[in-house]
């Protein structure tokens, strides 16, 4: 028998119901009931990871510590359990049908003719078991990419299916996550799409022993008798998924329709406490009870998809709980930004963070923002090339260094006060090529970094090409913009702060990576202190 349980999170209906955060809200439950649990993503796109592709098709790319470029769920899983992903917690059709190609070519088929059956289908099992038969985890949650009826997904519920088989009853649960709308016209919340996408599941031979039903509504229990009549699971684990005001409502909201006491009764698992989840709820209180309330300017590219800076947003609401504040984002885009208009769009700002991005489309506009907050003293957070915009509006307005550019933009400026790093001067392919993953930084005393972390030794995740060109350093830090943070093998800068500001930090690495609800990142709580400092000086004021 498996020692590892095993859950297999299916959606239908319709794309975007939050497969990712009941997968996540489930896991913490598990979790806080003491067993060991991680949550791993099988994608059904053809692309090997995200790395490359535009945040506008995608959202956010997150990296894990081991220089994975992956979905962006894999966030969710970090917020909600606090324990790391890696590379196997994400897993992409073009991975897998590359790992079988691979292995292809290497002659381990023995001249077979390779297959989707059984060929595609093992290698994706492989990759659902790989991280029980660590032994390191009780659960292992798996959610699947897409809708049932998916083209894209169909290996996937096939290898669902026959892992069903492999594992016995006693060792997996299926969950489908389905929508039940609401027709305002007839006053009626509508089971239909939830009985076809079940039937879809069923001719793929998989029985939900779960629906969880994404709503607006609450269910009565005539609709929940009448779901679990058409699907054929009991009325008990029809789980009403409503709307919820954030997010981290879920885990409760999961935990009073008792999905997680389901799962372990079709498992026939004990009991072994009842949820832990005390801290969360005092989370809650404190995000739900602000005392105070702050207004952050976000400068950024792709700020229509606000997904594409998914874990930015996310930090925000952990560091504006633990200040008790609510943090009003506002989303400016980087191209509506002008020399002549950068006070308008951002006057009565407490602070200004600029995100990371790559190419030159709304760079002098993010330049623009900077300037305007290190002229001001707005407090500034600066992350990638929100640091790097950082060093270049200083070099061009405090140093004078006119043209002052990154050789990303500007290959042959005469001032390349950010540059490629040498070691991506060869690089040729560009996916998974970048500097990836978790990096030490040691920390000046002394300094912001330093009384923000409060200690010297650090590591925190990257992904740029482009570093702070060391060429430059005794300049920067003669006037006053110091380098606060250096990684200790090779010298590259991963803090720089000005000295004579209220707070202006960038980093190179991406902090927001590192943020969870029991674990805000320090460098957002900080931000958010001094934001808080600045409102309270200008009404003095």
């Amino acid at each position: 028998m498996s020692k590892t349980k095993y859950i297999f999170v299916t959606g239908g209906v319709t794309s975007s119901l939050g497969k990712g955060i009941v997968a996540a809200s489930l896991g913490k439950l598990i979790q806080a009931r003491g067993y060991s649990v991680t949550i791993q993503k099988f994608d059904p796109y053809i692309n090997i990871d995200p790395g490359t592709l535009n945040p506008y098709e995608h959202g956010e790319c997150y990296v894990t510590d081991d220089g994975a470029e992956t979905d962006l769920d894999l966030g969710h899983y970090e917020r909600f359990l606090s324990i790391p992903t890696s590379q196997a917690n994400n897993v992409t059709t073009g991975r897998i049908y590359d790992n079988v190609i691979q292995r292809e070519r290497a002659g381990d088929f023995l001249g077979k003719t390779v297959q989707v059956i059984p060929h595609i289908t093992d290698e994706i099992k492989d990759n659902f078991y790989k991280l029980g038969e660590t032994g390191n985890y009780d659960f292992v949650i798996t959610e699947i990419g897409g809708c049932v009826g998916d083209i894209e997904s169909l290996p996937f519920i096939e290898s669902v299916r026959q892992a069903k088989l492999e594992l016995g009853p006693s060792n997996v649960v299926s969950i489908h996550l389905t929508l039940i709308p609401y027709l305002k016209a007839s006053g009626e919340l509508k089971t239909k799409p939830t009985q076809h996408s079940v039937k879809e599941l069923l001719e793929s031979g998989i029985q939900p022993d779960v629906l969880v039903c994404r709503c607006e509504r609450h269910l009565n229990m005539d609709i929940r008798k009448k779901l679990a009549l058409f699907c054929n699971v009991p009325v008990t684990n029809v789980i009403e998924s409503i709307d919820a005001e954030t997010i981290y409502d879920v885990p409760i909201l999961m935990r009073k329709e008792k999905l997680d006491e389901r799962v372990l009764a079709k498992l026939k698992l004990k009991y072994k406490k009842e949820p832990k989840i005390e801290d969360w709820k005092e989370f809650l209180g404190r995000l739900k009870s602000p005392t105070e309330e702050i207004d952050i300017g976000l400068i950024g590219k792709y700020v229509e998809l606000k997904d594409s800076y998914k874990s930015i947003a996310e930090s925000f609401i952990h560091a504006g709980a633990v200040n008790e504040c609510k943090v009003n984002v506002h989303w400016i885009h980087a191209e509506d930004i002008t020399k002549e208009n950068v006070g308008k769009l951002l006057k009565g700002l407490e602070g200004v963070l600029v995100a990371p991005g790559f190419g030159e489309r709304g760079i002098e506009g993010k330049i623009e923002a900077v300037r305007y907050a290190r002229e001001n003293g707005i407090p500034f957070f600066g992350i990638c090339l929100g640091l790097q915009c950082a060093v270049i509006e200083y070099a061009r307005n405090v140093l004078k260094m006119k043209g002052a550019n990154s050789t990303e933009m500007a290959p042959k400026t005469r001032y390349p006060v950010i540059d490629l790093m040498e070691d991506q001067k060869t690089v040729v392919n560009y996916g998974g090529t970048m500097r990836l993953g978790a990096y030490d930084c040691t920390v000046k005393r002394g300094t912001k970094a330093f009384a923000t972390y409060g200690q010297a030794k650090i590591r925190e995740r990257h992904r740029h090409r482009y570093e702070f060109n060391n060429k430059y350093l005794e300049e920067f830090e003669n006037s006053g913009f110091i380098a606060s943070g250096i990684n200790p093998e090779t010298g590259l800068v991963e803090i720089m702060e000005i000295k004579d500001h209220p707070w202006f930090v960038g980093t190179q690495y991406h902090p927001e990576l590192r943020s969870t609800v029991l674990s805000p990142h320090p460098l957002f709580v900080k931000f958010i202190k001094a934001a808080l400092l600045q409102k309270s000086a200008i009404e003095v004021i």
